[in-house]
């Protein structure tokens, strides 16, 4: 079957990558201003964490519990993060573990690293994304809501919220271009970056029948998500980056809340079943060679 261009999607995404370059050029010729800067900066890692933390190992991977502001905190800065509401990202994310590198993998990296990059966007209309895989979200009353009003939420707290910031230092437009879009822009290229990166180069300590690797590069732009491999694995685990020294902010995030009492449940695999793996990796490259 052909697929249809969804035009409102190409669209959007054209709009967003022109104020990025609009940003840019606005700091370089009209003003760079450091709180403006800092502002973009602090966006990106509120909506950075609200993806990773929580549109993907909170919501899409039950892989631990949190207090409902946690959680309400993820849902409105992920709604900034202009990548759908939390449960249609999850639909589309549970399918993607479910058939990946098959036909139904939405972001398949089969079809090429551009059509998992961004490409599968152009052609996925979210009108239809099937839901019957996140009936447990559908029954969450905060996610329900987030949905419901995911295009107020995206418009207040990607647009407007960062307009009315910038007046504090009187650089409204450029708070709205640099916090708005050009953060953007840089937050959709780095959740796309797992989708085609992390299934393109790396390393495959924990299974080679699929095409997710672990990234260093990866991990660095998306708090940790890179380790693609070990998370395809091990996809119950609240941890992306295992080891202590792998960049991974998003468990460090996590468990600190987990210190006062905001995260609970945090689910972690146990450490044979990781050496488990490893080990038969071990053993089919020795079998090859």
């Amino acid at each position: 079957m052909a697929r249809r261009a969804d035009w409102t999607n190409i669209s959007f995404l054209a709009f967003g990558h022109l104020l990025a370059l609009a940003a840019v050029l606005y700091l370089v010729l009209v003003e760079a201003n450091r709180w403006t800067i800092s502002l973009g900066v602090l966006w990106f890692i509120f909506c950075g964490l609200a993806i990773t933390g929580g549109y993907h190992r909170l919501f899409a991977h039950p892989t631990y519990k949190a207090h409902w502001t946690v959680r309400l905190f993820y849902l409105v800065f992920g709604a900034a993060g202009v990548q759908n509401s939390a449960l249609k990202w999850s639909a589309d994310h549970r399918v993607h573990h479910g058939k990946v590198d098959q036909e139904e993998d939405p972001y398949n990296i089969r079809l090429g690293f551009w059509w998992a990059h961004i490409g599968w966007i152009f052609f996925r209309d979210p009108k239809t994304i099937d839901l019957k895989n996140v009936k447990d979200l559908a029954a969450d009353p905060l996610v329900a809501w987030q949905d419901r009003y995911y295009v107020p939420l995206a418009f207040v707290f990607s647009g407007l919220l960062p307009l009315g910031l910038g007046f504090l230092w009187g650089d409204p437009i450029g708070a709205l271009l640099v916090a708005g879009f050009l953060r953007l822009v840089f937050q959709w290229h780095a959740t796309f970056a797992v989708n085609s990166v992390a299934h393109w180069i790396g390393s495959q300590p924990y299974s080679t029948t699929i095409s997710a690797r672990d990234s260093v590069w990866t991990a660095l732009i998306t708090f940790g998500e890179g380790y693609h491999n070990f998370h395809h694995r091990f996809q119950a685990d609240y941890r992306n980056g295992v080891r202590w020294y792998q960049f991974d902010p998003t468990k460090w995030f996590v468990w600190a809340l987990s210190k006062v009492g905001l995260t609970h449940d945090l689910k972690r695999v146990p450490d044979a079943a990781i050496e488990r793996a490893k080990a038969g990796v071990r053993a089919e490259a020795a079998g090859a060679a």
